[in-house]
């Protein structure tokens, strides 16, 4: 009788130890088998981000928080997925929400230094008023001053009105303004249909959609290439023309009245700021760093977009949020461009 107690007691014993070891293998699995961001692009010890539900964190190797940046398989390739609700916890500078890389080391344009990214925007905000230039956009890399007014030399905007095809890739050039900031303003270049300044002309009638406009899901490819104070960028895609652009970050085009572009005046016309003017040195000697991700620019504030008292899930459920997945990027040394 004895001996079939102690039986018993080994048993369940054993048992239980099989189970624990058993619990532990299988929550090493589900470790070991998870993907992150930076086992996708590598570069991610060089950064650090915010969440569009304000979390942060300077360390991105490992790194991942669901519902907004983590990675996702597509018939067999990895991608890292940004995504930010309209409403959440913004910036201290900004009212838009973000969940976006900022470089940990600041360059000076004289000294340079090189972005590249391969993505699709997935989605983007479907509310929004029309009129207004940043409805239905998402930023897709920067470039943004760490001193003075701290403004962006560099936006990567994608664009797409609610009931179009095709959306816009454009970038904006923001003036480090001379004096006070209030006459801060962006010219707008089209890369891919429409730039900035093209909008509705009522809150719901959206412009002629764009021909040669990029669709949600489709691919391509960017390269913002610094160098000795110059701005190399360069827009590629399978189905569409590469398209390229040279632009000085050290001596303005903007540095008198004279010079605002006809399409500043449209856009800021009705605005508290533009109308100024650029330092003639731009943003020579002033601390810079790249920045890439998915910078929503639908907040409820600008574009009257809809957020559902900042609820995120419902958001998320609602169209009220962008969508960017990146499938490779780099992040290094400016470089000379090669001639052809």
């Amino acid at each position: 009788m004895k001996k079939s107690i102690y039986l018993l007691v080994f048993l369940a014993v054993f048992a239980c130890k099989n189970k624990s070891n058993s619990s532990v293998d299988t929550a090493s699995q589900i470790e070991n088998s998870t993907k992150y961001p930076s086992d996708v692009i590598p570069f991610m010890d060089k950064w650090k981000i915010l969440l569009g539900d304000g979390t942060r964190s300077d360390s991105l190797v490992n790194f991942q928080k669901d519902d907004f940046f983590y990675v996702e398989n597509e018939k067999g390739t990895d991608w890292v997925v940004y995504k930010t609700p309209n409403s959440g916890v913004t910036s201290r500078t900004s009212s838009n929400t973000r969940t976006e890389l900022g470089e940990k080391k600041h360059w000076i344009p004289e000294e340079g230094g090189k972005l590249t990214g391969t993505l699709k925007v997935q989605h983007v905000s479907t509310t929004g008023d029309a009129t207004a230039a940043s409805s239905y956009s998402v930023v897709i890399g920067q470039i943004h001053s760490a001193e003075g007014h701290e403004n962006e030399p560099l936006k990567i905007y994608y664009k797409k009105f609610p009931s179009h095809t095709k959306g816009s890739v454009f970038w904006n050039y923001e003036i480090n303004t001379k004096g006070d900031n209030i006459g801060r303003f962006d010219y707008s270049t089209a890369v891919w249909g429409h730039d900035f300044s093209v909008v509705g002309s009522s809150p719901t009638e959206y412009p002629k959609e764009p021909e040669n406009g990029i669709e949600l899901g489709e691919e391509f490819s960017y390269e913002v290439n610094v160098c000795k104070g110059v701005m190399y960028l360069t827009f590629t895609s399978e189905n569409h023309k590469t398209v390229t652009f040279t632009k000085s970050l050290i001596q303005s085009e903007f540095a008198t009245k004279a010079d605002i572009p006809e399409q500043v005046l449209k856009v800021y016309e009705n605005r508290e700021k533009g109308g100024g003017v650029e330092r003639e040195i731009a943003y020579a000697g002033e601390l810079n760093y790249f920045k890439q991700g998915a910078y929503n620019q639908a907040n409820a504030k600008s574009t009257k977009s809809e957020v559902y008292g900042g609820d995120i899930a419902k958001q998320y459920a609602n169209g009220s949020y962008a969508e960017v997945w990146f499938k490779e990027a780099t992040l290094g040394a400016g470089s000379m461009p090669s001639k052809n």
